[in-house]
C-alpha cells in the first residue's frame, strides 16, 4: 500500500521545492494589477494578469520602500520578488520587493537620481521656500491652453475672486519641446510681475508628466522670483516640479485654492472686524462716558460752590452740636444746682429752727456762742421759726464739756 501523507507535508513539500528553485527566488514579472487592496496593516494585496493568466501577489509592510507610486487596479507594473507557497491554503503567491510602472523603470531610475543630485544641491531646502501671498491681483499659470487643468483653475479663481486677472502662457506639457516651452512661460511670467504663479498639467503616466521631471525646469522654478505653486497631475503624482517648488498643490484645482483668496469670506471677515470694532467702539465710548460722568460728580464736590455748602453745613452742624453740648451741660449743671441747693438746704439755719433749734443774738444783732459773752440782765433777741422773742439773763452757768465729751 502506498504511502499516505497529510495536507501539511504536501504543502511542505512543495513550498521546498519553490524555496529550491533558483529562478523562482528572483523573478520578475509583468502584468495588469488588479483586486488592489492596501491593508490597514500596511501589507498590499493584489493580482497580476495578461490574456493568458492571474498569479495572487502580495507586498509587505516592511517591502514598501520597493513602491514609489501608489498602485491601483489597471496598472502596467514590473513585479520583481519570489515566488513561494503560502502552506495554510495551498497557493502559490508571488512576494513582491519591488515594484515598477512597466515601461517606466528607466525613467523612474532618473528620476531618482536627479531627485538625489538636485537634493544634494540644496535646491529642496526650506529656506529657500518663498511664501504664498494671501491676497493677489494677477495669477499666472504655465499650462496647455487646451487642457482640463486651465479651466478648473479658472473655474476655480473666478468662483473665489472674479476680480482676478489670470495670465495663461500657453505651454507643450508633453513631447519634444515641452521643457523648453515650460521653461520661458516661467521666466516669461516672471518678468511680468505676477503675484502667484501656477506650474502643472492634468494627471497621465510618468512618461506624459516627464517634461516636469526635467532639470531645466527645476532650475526655472528654482530661479524664478515670483512665488511658483507646483500642480503636476493627481494627488498621487510626484515630480521634481512639486520638490522645488515653493507650494506643491496635489490637482491644478486645488493649486487654485492654495492661490486665490475666496474674495466672499474677505468680504465676511471685513464684515466681523468691523461689527467687531464697531462693538469695541461702542463699548469705549460707554466707558468713557461713564468715567466723564464721575469726573463731573467729583469736580462737583470740588467746586467753590459745593465747598461753601459743605462749610455751612459743617459749621451747621457744629453749631447744633454746640447748642445740644450747652443744653446739656445746663441741665446737667442745674441737676447738679438742685443737688446742692438740697445740701445746702439740710444746713440751713432755717431748716435748723424748724427742727426745735434756735438763734440767739445780743441787742446789736451779734450772734451769742459762748456764756461769757453775756451777764446777768442784759437783753437778748431769741430767734425762733415764726419770730422773733425778746428776753433778758437772769443768770448763766457754764457746761461740764468733759461731762458731756464736749
Amino acid at each position: 500500500m502506498n504511502s499516505i501523507y497529510s495536507v501539511g507535508q504536501v504543502n511542505n513539500y512543495i513550498k521546498n521545492m519553490f524555496t529550491q528553485d533558483f529562478m523562482l527566488s528572483r523573478i520578475s514579472v509583468k502584468g495588469e494589477v488588479s483586486n488592489c487592496k492596501y491593508h490597514t496593516s500596511g501589507h498590499i494585496y493584489f493580482s497580476l494578469k495578461d490574456e493568458t493568466g492571474t498569479i495572487a501577489c502580495v507586498m509587505f509592510a516592511g517591502q514598501r520602500r520597493g513602491l514609489g507610486f501608489a498602485m491601483k487596479n489597471g496598472n502596467k507594473v514590473v513585479v520583481s520578488g519570489s515566488v513561494n507557497v503560502y502552506e495554510r491554503d495551498g497557493k502559490y503567491q508571488l512576494y513582491a520587493r519591488q515594484i515598477q510602472l512597466e515601461g517606466a523603470g528607466l525613467l523612474y531610475e532618473r528620476f531618482l537620481a536627479l531627485k538625489r543630485e538636485l537634493e544634494e544641491m540644496g535646491m529642496f531646502a526650506p529656506e529657500y521656500k518663498q511664501p504664498i501671498p494671501r491676497f493677489i491681483r494677477t495669477l499666472g499659470v504655465v499650462t496647455a491652453p487646451t487642457g482640463a487643468a486651465i479651466q478648473d483653475i479658472r473655474n476655480i479663481s473666478y468662483r473665489r475672486n472674479p476680480y482676478l486677472q489670470i495670465i495663461l502662457y500657453p505651454a507643450l506639457v508633453q513631447g519634444a519641446g515641452a521643457k523648453e516651452s515650460i521653461v520661458k512661460g516661467i521666466q516669461t511670467l516672471d518678468r511680468l510681475g505676477v503675484d502667484v504663479m501656477i506650474v502643472g498639467r492634468g494627471g497621465g503616466s510618468i512618461e506624459d508628466l516627464w517634461a516636469f521631471n526635467e532639470e531645466e525646469v527645476a532650475r526655472a522654478i528654482f530661479e524664478c522670483t515670483t512665488p511658483v505653486i507646483s500642480a503636476v497631475g493627481h494627488e498621487t503624482d510626484v515630480t521634481i516640479a512639486d520638490y522645488v517648488a515653493d507650494l506643491r498643490a496635489p490637482t491644478p484645482s486645488a493649486a487654485a485654492e492654495l492661490a486665490v483668496d475666496d474674495y466672499r469670506g474677505f468680504l465676511g471677515q471685513l464684515a466681523e472686524y468691523e461689527s467687531r470694532l464697531e462693538r469695541g467702539l461702542l463699548g469705549r465710548l460707554t466707558l468713557l462716558k461713564s468715567r466723564l460722568e464721575q469726573y463731573k460728580i467729583r469736580m462737583g464736590f470740588l467746586s467753590p460752590r459745593q465747598q461753601i455748602l459743605e462749610r455751612r453745613q459743617y459749621l451747621a452742624d457744629i453749631q447744633e452740636k454746640i447748642e445740644n453740648g450747652m443744653k446739656q451741660k445746663i441741665k446737667d449743671s442745674r441737676h447738679e444746682l438742685q443737688v446742692y441747693a438740697q445740701r445746702l438746704y439740710g444746713c440751713s439755719p432755717l431748716k435748723k429752727l424748724t427742727q426745735g433749734f434756735s438763734f440767739v443774738t445780743d441787742e446789736n444783732g451779734h450772734g451769742i456762742h459762748r456764756v461769757e459773752q453775756v451777764k446777768p440782765l442784759d437783753a437778748i433777741r431769741i430767734q425762733v421759726t415764726d419770730g422773733e422773742i425778746q428776753a433778758q439773763v437772769t443768770g448763766s452757768s457754764l457746761v461740764d464739756r468733759e461731762k458731756w465729751n464736749v
